[in-house]
């Protein structure tokens, strides 16, 4: 096919609610609307931006990103039962794109392991949730989930079931990664030549990589006819994770004669979006992870760096920059002005406000003091890192750090309330990293049990920044840190101290919606 005659395939982006199950990810509210926002910027079609019935949290969530995040379709996910359809429906209003998605289990195993419902009240139950659903919003989509396990003949009859009560949308899901992509791609044929009606929904395609093909299973339904596609960024989700949208988009564009369709997606925002992703959830991009690991673009092969010097097509099929890869070592010092940096940011794939961008350079220029050289990997993990510490209630006001040899360390932390008044501590531990959080627990008096702490590199040379990444639990919830710095030390401590003021925010919060349910109690009461 021609190009500017292709198909175009809708990005569905469900970073936000199936990205976010996957162990670990869990994000804030914050957190979860600045994703939102970064994917509106990157061009995704529709975000699913959470389960509203699964938390009074993840409904307020995706109500935030509802009212506050243009462009996109904002979609809510629900099972077939009105409670769950209300939740979401309440949730999404307030969008100027709302969707419903609902879902319902329909193969073999669900039916008798999990619902323990026959076919007929499946068919019932999935066309009574559409129509309800159906009546409440427009745009409406349903899953048959774990379709690819379901028996082809039964999964047509549901599919046109939703079909006839109103879906506007069928998702069919690889939950469990099973399916293979000639499976697939016969799946989707046969659904759009049985389906009555098939023609005036859109078929979308939901794959999982348990068996490590859920890119591929998703183009093949593509190849089949799906025109929308389920997706996160990094391919975070459930167990193995989802379908990646880098992957996915850039293999559409590198191979749009095969694929004969293209995306709305602004690929060079690809890296920055995957980077910010990365540095929320917590999980590291691996290096030789296609298209944004460190390795997607490096040569270090004799024979692959000669051709490269020749020509860059003959070791490479895409282009760095058409990712939002920048090839730019040294880039800024301390001498530096504003307007360069506004521009070096822009030129990573970030669009900073006034005050952010005002932030984040005061950062750069307290680093530019300290390092002699500085990279783009600097600068993205000052922007990445823009509300680290910004809620206190604690901050990080003095720090000393000693270890020996035989592994011990101490370690002296000042910190400042937000009230004013200023603690201190001194404490030992194994190492001057432990040492220093036994040292903010004394102070806060709060006791953390530690699963987790990372610490990498982010960009090169002997003074470069250390991000570390800490990972806590208490009372039975998991929360996550991140801080850098060119001090090692200094980097757990911010990343240990973000956690802190997360637990404490978390509970005022709480205080606050125990104290407001117990005045609406009172007023009823009245």
């Amino acid at each position: 096919m021609a190009p500017g005659k292709a198909d175009r395939v809708l990005i569905f982006d469900t970073t936000l609610r199936d990205g976010e199950q996957s162990p670990g990810c869990s994000m804030t509210p914050e957190e979860k609307l600045r994703v939102a926002r970064s994917l509106a910027e990157l061009g995704v079609d529709i975000i699913e931006a959470g389960f509203p019935a699964a938390s009074p949290g993840d409904w307020e969530s995706v109500n935030a990103i509802a009212r506050q995040v243009k462009g996109p379709v904002i979609c809510g996910l629900a099972r077939c039962n009105r409670d769950d359809i209300d939740k979401a429906w309440s949730a999404v209003r307030d969008s100027t794109r709302p969707r419903i998605h609902v879902f319902l289990a329909t193969s073999a195993i669900h039916r008798e392991h999990k619902l323990n419902m026959a076919k007929e009240e499946i068919l019932k139950t999935a066309a009574e949730g559409v129509r309800y659903a159906a009546s409440l919003c427009d745009d409406v989509e349903f899953s048959p989930e774990d379709a690819s396990r379901t028996e082809l003949e039964f999964l047509t009859e549901v599919v046109q079931a939703a079909v006839d009560a109103g879906a506007g949308t069928i998702n069919v899901p690889d939950t469990v990664g099973y399916t293979t992509p000639q499976e697939f791609q016969e799946t989707f044929e046969h659904l759009r030549r049985t389906v009555r009606g098939g023609e005036k929904v859109t078929f979308s395609v939901h794959c999982h990589n348990d068996l490590g093909m859920a890119v591929a299973n998703s183009l093949s339904a593509v190849l089949g006819g799906a025109r929308q596609v389920e997706c996160t960024i990094n391919g975070i989700g459930e167990r193995a994770g989802n379908c990646s949208l880098e992957e996915l988009v850039m293999a559409i564009r590198t191979r749009e004669q095969v694929f004969g369709v293209t995306t709305g997606i602004h690929t060079q925002k690809l890296y920055p979006t995957c980077r910010l992703v990365s540095s929320i959830t917590g999980m590291p991009i691996p290096r030789n992870k296609a298209i944004t690991g460190e390795n997607a673009f490096a040569h270090e092969s004799g024979i692959h760096q000669h051709g490269m010097l020749r020509h860059a097509s003959t070791y490479e099929i895409m282009r760095p920059v058409d990712v939002g890869l920048s090839r730019t070592n040294l880039v800024l010092g301390k001498h530096s002005g504003r307007h360069a940096f506004r521009e070096r940011v822009r030129e990573l794939g970030f669009e900073l406000a006034e005050e952010e961008l005002n932030k984040v350079f005061t950062r750069f220029k307290a680093l530019a003091d300290r390092k002699k050289e500085l990279f783009d990997g600097d600068i993205e993990a000052l922007v990445l890192n823009l509300d680290t510490e910004s809620g206190g209630p604690w901050f990080l006001a003095g720090l000393e750090a000693s270890s020996m040899m035989d592994g011990r360390g101490q370690a002296r932390v000042l910190l400042r309330h937000a009230d004013g008044r200023e603690s201190a501590a001194r404490s030992e531990g194994d190492g001057p990293v432990d040492a220093a959080f036994k040292a903010i627990e004394t102070i806060t008096g709060l006791v953390l049990d530690l699963r987790k702490f990372e610490v990498r590199s982010v960009s090169g040379g002997e003074d470069a920044q250390g991000e570390a990444l800490v990972t806590v639990q208490h009372e039975g919830r998991t929360h996550r840190g991140t801080g850098v710095t060119t001090d090692i030390v200094e980097s757990g401590v911010r990343a240990f101290l973000e956690v802190i003021n997360r637990v404490e925010l978390g509970r005022d919060r709480q205080q606050a919606l125990g104290e407001y349910r117990a005045a609406r109690a009172a007023q009823a009461a009245v």
